[in-house]
């Protein structure tokens, strides 16, 4: 009989398929299961129609073999399997499928899940193989037939024996190569791995012959796949524990989850999804080699290990799976199609994960509170990331440092103990502790106003996007805008500062661009000196930027502000009048001092204790 060519143009698909719509070799395993299972699919659902095919579902599986010696890996199922004809067409035609035009035939009939769609999944074989032979014989037929293929070239059908119905395909592995251990596909291990990995989930036994040393014999195992997956399980059924080992496992880590969300969903796009919030960050969270994502599945089938368009970056610490049969996939299977479907099952998911946050803040505070301390951050960037897009759903989720309740709360609930008040007060810097003792802090404090302590790089700029909550005006208590005087004090205090415009234009001439300004001030009580900024740049926000690991560098507009109260008020005032130049040297004191205070680093710190030491000698 004269080989048959393949339809299309064979060699050229087909190489192209083996060497660049699969990146990954091992998966071939898992298409050819997808389709032995799609085979016992088929048959049992035809039993339901015909009464001469009688199937007893609990006898349907999925075998594997190996023999090391012959280099042969052999996939068997007892399904519908082929007849002549539909050998010729299913596996003579490249990309196409039994499974899709079965699937088509019932979509007005009744819902099955089929998971090979396409047919190019059998070509995979052909990237650890040098040869194929398909042995199959349809269920309710006596004939039995092979194909036999060793790629593009062609293929040849021919009758053959084979006593039950179902498909068995063996695959004559390749010989190793400097760049390729094929061997590994021939390891009873690897097989029990690569189906552990990618086809746990497929509803049906999956077994292998193993060797037995004692009685010199293959025998056939327990199932090595797990069938049905724990998000699939009914919830009420499901106990914690059952949880914990399920993600301890999965995902390695030796602690239990912080919060479980098992969701499943049916409508338009329909998909199961089991996620954990980790209690702590992953070992590898920090670096650069950190992937976002889900697990996600098709049906049970592993497609991609971590589909990162399933999350938004600011929700990367979330782990999980996602197991969906309404997703477009592309030719290979190994990727998805950029779809409405994921488009929608990603937002469905964002909401999800936020009402469940909102929930812990809610009921679980102190819960709550320990998530926000290890993933706040990620709430933060997620406030302000693109252009603060999140910030309405994300803005009750952010807690901060309360000088009042000398604990963390909410903006909503620091909005709710203001008294005629239209100014939410925060102050930054490097700790709680360092900011109790800025000067700023302690002059509201004594009014009985509350402030909120921003500690982490990105707070402010938090606030900055958020702009307002519920009317109420942001303002940093380092900034120009923060003034409590009265009408009366402001005049008192800008004829005070006009007096003495001479002089602190002297003392700013000493320190150059360094200040914008340089001003009395009658907010800091019983403290000497503060700096304040001028315009949207404030100090806080100058040192996150010029800190990161890029050109670009900004400088606050400083102002340094002095007690007009203070003893040192006098004092430079009594030095312009009498000795100038020692007020040059007080003024770079005043200046660097005012620097620590904000945590800003002084540019000569020996010229400060320098002159420093000379004031204390005398």
């Amino acid at each position: 009989m004269s080989k048959r060519q393949f339809k299309a143009e064979s060699k050229k698909l087909l190489d192209l398929m083996v060497n660049s719509i699969y990146t990954n070799k091992e998966i071939f395993l898992r298409e050819l299961i997808s389709n032995a299972s799609d085979a016992l699919d088929k048959l049992y659902y035809e039993s339901l129609t015909n009464r001469k095919l009688k199937v007893d579902k609990k006898k349907l599986e999925i075998k594997l073999d190996v023999d090391k010696e012959k280099r042969l890996l052999t996939i068997e199922d007892n399904g519908i399997g082929m007849d002549k004809d539909e050998l010729a067409e299913n596996l003579g035609t490249i990309a196409k499928s039994g499974s899709l035009a079965f699937k088509e035939a019932l979509e007005k009939k009744d819902k099955v899940n089929i998971i090979g769609q396409f047919g190019v999944g059998f070509y995979s074989s052909f990237m650890v193989a040098d040869k194929v032979t398909v042995e199959s014989k349809k269920a309710g037929e006596e004939k039995a037939y092979k194909w036999t293929s060793s790629g593009a070239d062609g293929y040849d059908i021919t009758d053959c024996e084979k006593e039950a119905c179902g498909t068995k395909i063996t695959l004559h592995v390749k010989e190793n190569t400097k760049d390729e251990n094929y061997d590994k596909y021939l390891e009873e291990f690897s097989i029990m791995s690569l189906v552990k990995k990618y086809s746990d989930y497929v509803t049906y036994p999956i077994t292998i012959f193993n060797y037995d040393e004692e009685k010199k014999e293959k025998r056939k195992s327990d199932p090595i796949n797990s069938m049905v997956p724990l998000w699939k399980k009914n919830k009420n059924k499901i106990k914690e524990e059952d949880y914990d080992n399920f993600y301890q496992e999965k995902f390695y880590d030796y602690t239990k989850p912080l919060r479980i969300i098992h969701t499943k969903v049916e409508g338009l796009v329909s998909y199961d999804a089991l996620m954990f919030i980790p209690s702590n960050p992953p070992y590898d969270f920090y670096t650069k080699e950190y992937k976002k994502g889900l697990e996600l599945y098709s049906n049970g089938v592993l497609i991609m290990e971590r589909c990162e368009d399933l999350l938004p970056d600011y929700l990367n610490f979330v782990k999980g799976v996602v197991d969906s049969p309404d997703l477009s996939l592309n030719i290979s299977r190994e990727m998805l199609q950029q779809d409405r479907q994921l488009k929608v099952i990603a937002k469905n998911i964002e909401k999800k994960i936020i009402k469940e946050l909102t929930d812990m803040l809610e009921n679980e505070r102190e819960k709550y509170e320990g998530f926000f301390k290890t993933f706040g951050v990620n709430i933060k960037y997620g406030v302000y990331d693109n252009y603060g897009a999140k910030k309405d759903e994300l803005k009750d989720l952010v807690i901060f440092y309360s000088s009042k309740e000398k604990k963390m709360v909410t903006l909503k609930e620091y909005v709710s103990r203001m008294k005629d008040d239209d100014t939410i007060y925060y102050a930054c810097g490097e700790t709680v502790d360092k900011i109790d003792m800025m000067p700023q802090v302690e002059s509201l404090k004594e009014k009985q106003k509350e402030v909120l302590y921003l500690t982490d790089y990105v707070d402010e700029f938090v606030l900055k996007m958020l702009d307002k909550y519920e009317d109420k005006k942001f303002v940093n208590i380092s900034s120009n805008d923060f003034d409590l005087s009265s009408e009366e004090e402001k005049e008192t205090l800008k004829k005070k500062n006009e007096n003495a415009k001479d002089m602190f234009d002297f003392m700013k001439k000493e320190l150059g661009n360094e200040v914008s300004q340089i001003r009395f001030t009658n907010k800091l009580k019983k403290h000497p000196l503060c700096l304040t900024s001028e315009g949207n740049i404030t100090v806080e926000m100058q040192k996150v930027i010029n800190a990161m690991p890029t050109d670009e560098h900004i400088d606050a507009k400083l102002v340094l502000e002095i007690n007009e109260d203070h003893p040192i008020a006098k004092k430079i005032e009594d030095l312009y009048k009498t000795d100038k130049e020692t007020l040059k040297k007080y003024t770079k004191i005043l200046y660097d001092e005012a620097r620590l205070i904000e945590g800003l680093p002084v540019e000569n710190p020996t010229e400060l204790s320098n002159l420093v030491c000379e004031f204390l000698s005398k």
